[in-house]
C-alpha cells in the first residue's frame, strides 16, 4: 500500500479487512489439508465450547498463522496500527464467539451481519464433517456468505449439535500431552 501512495485512512480499514479475509481463506485451508487438519483438530476436539476453545491452538499451528500473517502484513505493506488492530479484534472476536453464552435469537440475526455469533460458531464446532467445514470466519461473517460455506444453525439445532471431534472426547484425550500428540494421530483413538 505505501509503494501506491495509500493514505492511511484506507490502508487501516483495508489492512484490516484483508488481514481477516487471509485469516478465513488459512482457516479453510487449515480444515482440507489433512496434515494441517491434524494440527488445526486440537482446537476443535474440546467437547465444551467456552472462550478458552478460542485460545487452544497447537504451538505449531500458532506459529504457522504467525508467519502467514506476517508474510501478508509485508505483503500488504499494513500500517502498524491497522496490525495492532487486527489483532486485537482477532483475538477478542474469537473468545467472543466461541464463548457459552446465548444471544436472544433476534439480535443475534441482526448481530451476526456484523460479527461472527457464539450461535454461528457452533455450527462450525459441530462433530458433523460438513458443519465443522463450514462458517469459517472469526471476526467478520461476510467471508462465509460470499464464498458459500455459510450455515444458519447445525441440523440438529443449536441444542442438538454434539460438539468436538468423535473419538477425542474422552477425559483422557483432553490432557495436554494427547492433546499436543494430535498431528501424529492420523484417525481418532476407538
Amino acid at each position: 500500500m505505501p509503494a501506491l501512495g495509500v493514505p492511511g485512512w484506507v490502508a487501516v480499514p483495508v489492512a484490516i479487512l484483508l488481514l481477516d479475509l487471509a485469516i478465513y481463506l488459512q482457516h479453510r485451508v487449515f480444515h482440507h489439508v489433512p496434515a494441517l487438519w491434524r494440527l488445526h483438530r486440537m482446537h476443535h476436539a474440546d467437547p465444551e465450547l467456552d472462550a478458552t476453545t478460542g485460545l487452544r491452538f497447537h504451538p505449531i499451528e500458532i506459529l504457522l498463522s504467525l508467519g502467514i500473517k506476517v508474510a501478508i502484513v509485508v505483503a500488504l505493506g499494513a500500517p502498524p496500527v491497522a496490525v495492532l488492530a487486527f489483532e486485537v479484534l482477532l483475538n477478542a472476536t474469537s473468545l467472543f464467539n466461541h464463548a457459552d453464552i446465548r444471544i436472544p435469537p433476534r439480535l443475534d440475526v441482526w448481530l451476526r451481519r456484523l460479527v461472527v455469533t457464539p450461535d454461528m460458531h457452533r455450527t462450525h464446532h459441530s462433530e458433523v464433517r460438513a458443519e465443522t467445514d463450514s462458517c469459517f470466519g472469526f471476526c467478520l461473517p461476510w467471508w462465509d456468505h460470499l464464498f458459500g460455506t455459510y450455515r444458519a444453525a447445525p441440523a440438529a439445532g443449536l441444542d442438538g449439535a454434539v460438539i468436538g471431534v468423535p473419538g477425542w472426547r474422552a477425559v483422557r484425550e483432553q490432557r495436554l500431552d494427547r492433546l499436543l500428540l494430535h498431528p501424529l494421530a492420523a484417525d481418532p483413538p476407538k
